[in-house]
């Protein structure tokens, strides 16, 4: 634990929700990332300076809100390293679900004519299946057969099964959803291995909200070539209620949602900038390093309790598994108890100071049946916390 100034000291005392609560653990942070002092002064300022509605007025608070929403729209892509920003478009939405039925409904639909084919994820997260199904549903009210074909996975990792996707990709594959973290699993989901599979003309929208602000995403990286980056705000420790979706435009049309637009949250596009700011001050690499750190020292100490089954590759990120071929885990750690049922745990480590997530995580294809509890570290988090949990479910073994 080399970076061990990570997790304790400055970075964890800019937080000020934590620091008024020591006695509570906070491990929820793929639902929602705490917001450092630098975002909640950058939020202040604005309402209490500048505060107005971007794009409909001349005088000098509007002329400044207008310029803070382009220059947060600009920062943008500078976080996710845009290597061609002249031609590329940032959208602010309410979040990554909002995003990602911009992209379904209006951008993909016009774009699918009978017969076409796209591939989704059936088993990530729902708001990266609903739309795509949507889509489909609105295309067949028009006459419109459009087929809605399954990632495949491998149930041992959690994985894309990327040998099994040429049976599944076509002539008529048109688009490809696909997640980059997956928010369960915390594994990486290798979308460089569905580049190489559909081909250098298939578009592909990646779901990037467990991955933006967690850890780098250069899309200067040719194994990051996709189309569409769509994220929120809030898992990346700006205000709720704020997300984005980056649009490459190189294949297909030009990204632009359609209708009236409204008036943005202003709000929460400048506490979204100040967030890029202060993660790029961190340093998203030292983010993930410290993130992966904490997971490797909790998923060690979970795999040698027998009552306990880790979600996802059990031995990804333990302190004696093999890299390659164990995949890597980034920051999330899901697991059940074969006999306490996932909510009465996550109920008995609150009860510990244990802040976690216990139900069906929002999992397409799941119910509630199929609850577990997870795991989910920033750079706020410690390894006494990790220490202290790992004590807690020893107890419970």
């Amino acid at each position: 634990m080399s970076e061990g100034a990570l997790g304790r000291g400055e970075l964890r005392d800019q937080f000020p929700i934590l620091t008024a609560h020591p006695e509570l653990a906070y491990l929820d942070s793929a639902a929602t990332a705490q917001k450092p002092r630098a975002v909640l002064d950058a939020v202040q300022t604005y309402l209490t300076t500048t505060n107005a509605n971007a794009g409909r007025g001349t005088y000098p608070w509007a002329n400044r809100t207008t310029e803070l929403v382009e220059a947060v729209r600009q920062r943008v892509r500078e976080f996710l390293h845009d290597p061609e920003p002249a031609r590329s478009t940032v959208h602010f939405t309410g979040g990554t679900t909002e995003g990602l039925r911009a992209v379904a409904r209006d951008w993909l639909v016009p774009l699918l004519r009978d017969g076409d084919e796209i591939l989704v994820p059936f088993t990530d997260h729902r708001a990266n299946l609903d739309p795509w199904q949507e889509a489909q549903r609105l295309l067949a009210e028009r006459g419109t057969s459009v087929r809605v074909r399954a990632l495949p996975y491998q149930p041992s990792s959690g994985d894309y099964d990327h040998r099994a996707l040429g049976d599944v990709i076509g002539p008529r594959t048109r688009f490809v959803a696909a997640t980059h973290v997956h928010h369960v699993y915390g594994g990486d989901m290798n979308v460089h291995r569905i580049r190489a599979a559909v081909g250098p003309d298939v578009p592909i929208c990646l779901d990037a909200a467990q991955s933006v602000g967690h850890q780098p995403v250069r899309l200067d990286d040719p194994d990051l070539d996709v189309d569409f980056v769509v994220f929120s705000g809030h898992k990346a420790m700006a205000l709720p209620g704020t997300g984005a979706v980056w649009a490459r435009n190189a294949r297909g049309p030009a990204f632009e949602p359609t209708g009236w637009q409204g008036t943005p949250n202003t709000v929460g596009i400048v506490s979204l900038g100040a967030a890029l700011d202060w993660l790029d001050a961190v340093g998203p690499d030292r983010i993930a390093r410290w993130t992966t750190a904490l997971t490797t020292r909790l998923t060690d100490r979970l795999r040698h309790l027998a009552p306990y089954e880790i979600l996802g590759c059990p031995t990804s990120l333990a302190a004696d598994a093999p890299l390659p071929p164990a995949q890597r885990r980034h920051g999330i750690v899901t697991f059940r108890h074969r006999e306490i049922p996932s909510d009465d745990l996550g109920f008995i480590l609150y009860s510990h100071g244990f802040m976690v997530r216990a139900d069906s995580l929002c999992q397409a294809g799941a119910d509630e049946r199929d609850g577990s509890v997870r795991v989910s570290l920033h750079v706020y988090n410690t390894v006494e916390e990790i220490d202290r949990l790992s004590a807690v479910l020893t107890s419970l073994v």
